[in-house]
């Protein structure tokens, strides 16, 4: 099974905001179809992002959902080789740098920023895909379920 990656608005979109065209993703993650991994640098932004007041998340909330992504994400140490293709958001880097280190199959965004990689990171054998693309990016990633 091969590995993927998720940033932080895909997280959001599946376990926060429960955007219906995240679902059919977050069932496969929960159901352990899909193997994805985080890193310190991802996790310090999701805790970040998770404390921020506007989405008013109580502290156990806060908790229940990061303690439910350690859970189901596996821990990667990145090292320090950069990915091959650079992202135009420094911010978002570390996602990219993840999922080269990690050898994941799929990157799954909706950041514009990690979208516009899609090309280059393909001839890496990347593909950087918004959630809602799961399905078409799966039938060609068929070992991902």
């Amino acid at each position: 099974m091969h590995r993927a990656v998720l940033d932080t608005n895909v997280f959001l979109d599946c376990w926060v905001f429960e955007d219906p065209a995240a679902q059919p993703l977050r069932v496969a993650l929960e159901a352990r179809r899909i193997v994805t991994v985080r890193s310190p640098a991802t996790d310090a932004e999701l805790t970040d992002v998770l404390a921020r007041p506007a989405f008013g998340l109580a502290a156990t909330q806060r908790d229940a959902l990061y303690k439910a992504w350690c859970e189901m994400a596996v821990p990667f140490d990145v090292g320090a080789a950069p990915a091959p293709v650079r992202c135009a958001d420094p911010d978002d880097q570390k996602f990219l740098d993840l999922a080269y280190a990690a050898q994941a199959r799929v990157l799954f965004s909706r950041d514009k920023a990690l979208l516009a990689t899609t090309v280059r990171a393909r001839t890496y054998g990347l593909r950087v895909a918004a959630p809602a693309a799961m399905a078409s990016v799966l039938l060609f990633e068929d070992d991902l379920l």
